[in-house]
């Protein structure tokens, strides 16, 4: 018996030389928690890294005298530039960029990503026992346009064990994070009250954000 004929094959768009379908959006962020956030919106957006021979933490200097608030709405709209300048050097479709920047603050006093064990651990004394604020301000590029929002939370800690704060340090927890600590970590436990976005001291504050994108039609 002759085997069935088959339909011929339906020629791709690649095959067609068509050019590639863009993103629906892409984030200028290496953070997994934004992306986790994110996907809480239905979002699987294409990651927009910065290159070997940007420095990126160049963005992040402080400036003297600089109000936190201040800071974090500068330190965003600059990664936003640079985001947008990195996707058009690539020559990738254009789709709307997001960014976005997290800043946590003891009164004016900017703590940012630690140096080093150490430094960690003297950021973290001084944040025990105290309240302290958390900036975020996310900002999206799309049709031509920069709009930016900015949340702000304050968080109070307990009085924190001095063998707590080692263990945490020596756990790599404080590496890359602001004020170095995370809240959804074991530290939350010496975290009475949050007042704010949750979601926002996480490091994407879902509610701007999607006030953001709907604005720009990437959600209904």
């Amino acid at each position: 018996m002759s085997a069935p004929l088959l339909p011929p094959p339906v020629p791709s768009l690649a095959d067609a030389g068509a050019a590639p379908v863009p993103p629906v959006l892409y984030l200028a962020s290496q953070s997994p928690r934004r992306l986790q956030l994110l996907a809480q919106l239905g979002l699987s957006p294409q990651t927009l890294l910065p290159g070997p021979q940007e420095d990126a933490e160049a963005l992040e200097a402080e400036r003297p005298g600089e109000p936190p608030e201040v800071y974090v709405r500068r330190v965003t709209l600059a990664k936003l530039e640079a985001a947008c300048a990195r996707r058009q050097c690539r020559g990738l479709p254009e789709a709307p960029v997001l960014c976005a920047d997290t800043t946590v603050a003891l009164g004016d006093r900017i703590l940012g990503k630690p140096a080093d064990a150490a430094d960690a651990l003297r950021t973290l004394r001084l944040l025990s026992g105290q309240t302290h604020e958390v900036f975020t301000a996310v900002a999206l590029q799309a049709g031509g346009q920069a709009r930016l929002a900015l949340s702000r939370s304050s968080v109070d800690f307990a009085a924190v064990p001095e063998e707590v704060l080692h263990a945490y340090v020596a756990s790599g927890e404080p590496f890359g994070k602001a004020g170095a600590y995370a809240i959804q970590s074991s530290l939350a436990g010496w975290i009475p009250t949050i007042r704010g976005s949750y979601s926002g001291i996480m490091g994407l504050p879902l509610y701007e954000t999607t006030q953001l994108l709907r604005d720009a039609g990437v959600l209904p």
